[in-house]
């Protein structure tokens, strides 16, 4: 009897488990909806594509320590966050010297019509992925040209086009959801990245026809 009434606990317990992670995974894009910045003047235009989580009382950026009794490997990690939603880490929700989407969901893109000069480099007109690798005092920022994935996985780099390192700026007010704007003049354009207490500003230009 025992034997039974602990199975029925268990079975109670998994298919409670099984509904609150299919309620979770199903409404994932409404707790970072998606969103789409753009710039325009004359004949050229600039897109981001993005998912915009919010802060919601968590520590963003930082350091985060690893779970060290989960096994190491990429089956472990998958399998940890598909059963309990939570990354491998502890900490930083944004651990700095670790890849990061730029957002949530899928994968972060950025498209423009012409070439442009991002932060110094030419880079022709097309779609890219954009993530970036956080740090302290500075960001690395990548364009990669493998387009359409989702966000949660490491790119492939051998598809990387460009990496810059552009400085961190601290902000005094607490930006709550994280935001992509785009701020500048005819020619010169700064794409803003900010969220919690942090902000960059890659500088872009482009010829004006």
């Amino acid at each position: 009897m025992r034997r039974k009434h602990f199975f029925l606990l268990i079975l109670t317990m998994l298919i409670i488990w099984i509904g609150y992670r299919g309620y979770r995974i199903s409404t994932t894009r409404s707790h970072s909806p998606a969103d789409t910045v753009s710039y325009s003047n004359n004949d050229f235009n600039l897109n981001v594509t993005y998912s915009r989580p919010y802060k919601n009382g968590r520590e963003i950026f930082g350091e985060a320590k690893d779970r060290s009794w989960l096994p190491k490997g990429k089956a472990w990690t998958n399998l940890f966050k598909l059963i309990t939603g939570l990354p491998r880490t502890t900490g930083a929700l944004v651990p700095n010297g670790k890849y990061w989407r730029l957002g949530a969901n899928d994968a972060t893109e950025i498209s423009f019509n012409r070439k442009i000069n991002f932060v110094g480099n030419e880079i022709e007109a097309g779609t890219y992925r954009m993530y970036a690798v956080p740090n302290h005092d500075s960001w690395q920022i990548i364009l990669n040209s493998e387009t359409g994935q989702f966000g949660y996985y490491e790119p492939d780099h051998q598809y990387d086009v460009l990496e810059v390192e552009v400085p961190v700026e601290i902000v005094s007010e607490t930006i709550e959801q994280f935001t992509i704007a785009f701020d500048g003049d005819s020619k010169d354009i700064y794409m803003l990245i900010a969220w919690d207490n942090l902000q960059i500003q890659i500088p872009l230009h482009f010829n004006p026809s």
